[in-house]
């Protein structure tokens, strides 16, 4: 944990910030830098609450910087573009997701993978030229217009606003360790934000889809109301046992400290089992299944802004968006609390335009 003086920048922003590892958030009065030629400024209308956001506030990962604002599913409208900014205009619905900045010139940005860049910048609780980057429980954010995406007409922008963290961290694996091909058996390992989208696309891909989830209760909906084919209760040993090397592929999106071992006796020869719910402690695991069953383990950095705008689009195609629940910014700290219980389906996603108000 550190702390960091507030570096005085040109413009006076307003939004909700933690300023010590209870994670409690409060009023916030920071500065934001003025409208580069190649910026593009955007008012905050509304924001996605992500696991990682607790996560952060909380200091789990040991590199907090306080005060800290978070948020990074960030969807407004365009207020302000710089000169050389061609692809945005004013008045633009649009959405900036998990980073701001990046080199630019190395191999992985020129390739579109920015979020690998050795030197990228996170929305929020990045060092950045003397200053931190703060996100988007806030009022407005000035943001380089790479990385920019447009948000499809078709697409309502509160429910749209998680696509920006939760849906991109599901869809960049699943392309790129193809976890698309129709027919083919995809397993969902833990149903939240990630999870419950992860079954969206898999539907959309053409996949037959089972929810894995320690929670029982959760089936009716996850079959009825979420479109996946099965459920999967990890609790019980008979049912995983019958269950045993009838999967292709398994996304696990658990956030908390599990054991990969039961995941992996899911797979068929072959399988692939990627993670990407980022928990705070080592996961376990034993290499015995994998050369048994020549599986293999990934893992995934949500996505580049390239695939974000595909993602975007392929959403709009679709019709996916995230089941949310709308909360004004003064009901932050009591989301977070039931957030840590599990308690939200699917994303909570702040009315930061209609709730934020300076004091």
């Amino acid at each position: 944990m550190a702390k960091s003086p507030e570096t005085e920048l040109p413009l006076k922003a307003f939004g909700w910030a933690a300023r010590d590892t209870s994670g409690t958030l409060s009023p916030f009065h920071f500065s934001r830098r003025e409208n580069g030629d190649d910026d593009v400024s955007v008012k905050i209308l509304y924001c996605g609450v992500c696991h990682s956001d607790l996560h952060t506030l909380k200091n789990d990962w040991g590199f907090t910087t306080y005060p800290v604002v978070p948020g990074h599913e960030i969807v407004g409208v365009v207020t302000k573009v710089g000169i050389n900014v061609k692809k945005f205009r004013v008045g633009d619905n649009v959405g900036v997701g998990v980073i701001v900045e990046s080199c630019q010139t190395c191999e992985n940005c020129n390739q579109d993978l920015e979020q690998y860049c050795p030197k990228l910048v996170f929305t929020y609780n990045s060092p950045y030229k003397g200053t931190r980057t703060h996100g988007g429980y806030s009022d407005f954010v000035v943001v380089h217009q790479r990385y920019v995406v447009q948000f499809p007409d078709n697409l309502p922008l509160d429910a749209g606003a998680p696509l920006l963290c939760a849906g991109i961290t599901v869809y960049s694996p699943m392309k790129y360790y193809g976890m698309t091909e129709p027919g083919k058996h995809l397993g969902v390992a833990g149903l939240g934000g990630l999870g419950h989208v992860a079954i969206k696309f898999g539907k959309a891909f053409g996949l037959k889809v089972t929810v894995i989830s320690t929670s029982p209760n959760k089936e009716t909906e996850a079959i009825d109301k979420l479109g996946a084919d099965s459920f999967l209760v990890s609790k019980d040993p008979e049912k995983m046992k019958a269950a045993m090397g009838t999967m292709d592929y398994i996304i696990d999106t658990i956030s908390a400290a599990h054991s990969l071992m039961p995941l992996l006796g899911l797979l068929k020869l072959n399988g692939k089992l990627v993670t990407v719910g980022l928990p705070s402690k080592p996961l376990e695991l034993s290499v015995f299944p994998l050369v048994a069953g020549r599986k293999l383990i990934g893992g995934s950095n949500f996505g580049g802004l390239k695939e974000t705008q595909e993602m975007l689009d392929f959403c709009g195609k679709h019709n996916i968006t995230a089941d949310i629940e709308l909360i004004r910014m003064d009901e932050i700290n009591t989301a977070m609390e039931r957030l840590h219980k599990a308690d939200v389906k699917y994303r909570f996603v702040i009315d930061v335009a209609n709730s934020l108000s300076s004091l």
